[in-house]
């Protein structure tokens, strides 16, 4: 185990002489660097300059209150790990207006092509958009078949946590960004989208990059406009999550394509509870979701229209709770050819309408 800590200027020089380096001619086992913090601002570059002294297969543990001007570099195939959650903050200093707190290297290297894995658990980002209102994000992702687990991230000025299909310079990718979870983790106070996958389409992009994601068990509160944001649902797993305190949607799912969205908790919102528009060829489910709204939205409770083609979608067993207004289960075709929709066992009650239905769609219970 290695253990880095003190002036910034020494840290590679003591990461390269620990333990578990590489020696020409003999393997090199995978190691672990402790990074004691020492709530400074020095911090950043302490952490980043572990990350450069490390290999693939190694884990950074950060210990402590990090107090950070600089974006962390997250480079793959490493472990970023704290103590707990309470045991290693992560803080953005005030005045530091950071485009991102941690980033995936080929976000902030400019690249067209995803990063290789990270795995970041048990640690608090601290953004502190107050003291810092020109910020963006806490946590951009750029990287595929990456986790996130029990990690808190607090106040971000814009997202709290944004997989992204572009770079920071808006290079858009050319290959996939697939496979990855985010997992157990609390996401609060977020000027915008507490988790936002990005996948932009046209000029800057393909926008069929971020796919095939996990989004399980987590708390999602207080944020600006979408608790859950997603450009490109496809193949996506949205299960398990409390989302509540929503400027405007609680949870926002473009282009579903095999995709499934279940078991989620989502309450108080302004605008809508479930959103989605459903693409052709495949087949989608919502199902067993409990969608309540008790302080005075009156919007829709769950939406769903087709994206292109004609959207096929089972909604099933979500129970709605509203305060006397506003539309139920609303069925629209959108601009699409038609959208049919298996809808059974759904309790909708408090509403004005408690479901609508549009033209070209066509509503059954099922086989």
């Amino acid at each position: 185990m290695r253990m880095i800590k003190g002036d910034p200027v020494k840290l590679l020089l003591v990461a390269v002489i620990g333990a578990g380096v590489l020696v020409s001619g003999q393997a090199r086992a995978d190691t672990r660097t402790d990074v004691l913090c020492q709530n400074n601002t020095g911090d950043d570059e302490r952490i980043n300059a572990a990350v450069a002294a490390s290999a693939p297969g190694d884990e950074l543990v950060l210990n402590g209150t990090c107090l950070i001007n600089g974006t962390v570099r997250l480079v793959g195939e490493r472990t970023y790990r704290g103590l707990s959650r309470t045991g290693t903050v992560i803080r953005q200093a005030p005045g530091a207006n950071l485009d991102a707190m941690l980033a995936s290297d080929s976000y902030l290297d400019d690249v067209p092509w995803t990063g290789a894995p990270v795995t970041i658990r048990s640690l608090t980002l601290d953004a502190d958009r107050d003291n810092n209102p020109a910020a963006h994000d806490a946590l951009v992702l750029r990287s595929w078949q990456t986790v996130v687990e029990d990690v808190v991230v607090r106040g971000a000025t814009r997202h709290g946590i944004r997989v992204t299909n572009l770079s920071a310079n808006r290079v858009a990718l050319t290959n996939t960004q697939v496979n990855g979870r985010i997992v157990g983790s609390h996401v609060a106070g977020s000027g915008q989208r507490g988790v936002f996958a990005e996948d932009v389409a046209g000029a800057e992009g393909t926008g069929n990059s971020v796919t095939d994601w996990q989004l399980l068990d987590n708390w999602i509160e207080d944020s600006g406009t979408e608790g859950i944001g997603l450009d490109n649902a496809a193949g996506w797993l949205v299960r398990g999550n409390h989302v509540y305190g929503v400027g405007r949607v609680a949870l926002w799912a473009e282009r579903l394509y095999g995709s499934s969205i279940s078991d989620n908790y989502l309450e108080d919102f302004g605008e809508a509870g479930i959103r989605v528009s459903v693409q052709g060829e495949a087949a989608s489910t919502i199902g067993g979701n409990r969608v309540f709204d008790f302080g005075g939205g009156t919007g829709t409770f769950l939406q769903a229209r087709t994206n292109y083609g004609t959207g096929n979608l089972v909604v099933t067993g979500n129970t709605v709770r509203g305060n006397g207004s506003g539309v139920g289960l609303d069925y629209q075709r959108g601009p699409g050819t038609a959208l049919v929709v298996a809808s059974t066992g759904n309790l909708v009650t408090g509403v004005t309408t408690a479901r609508q239905v549009g033209a070209g769609v066509t509503v059954s219970t099922g086989v």
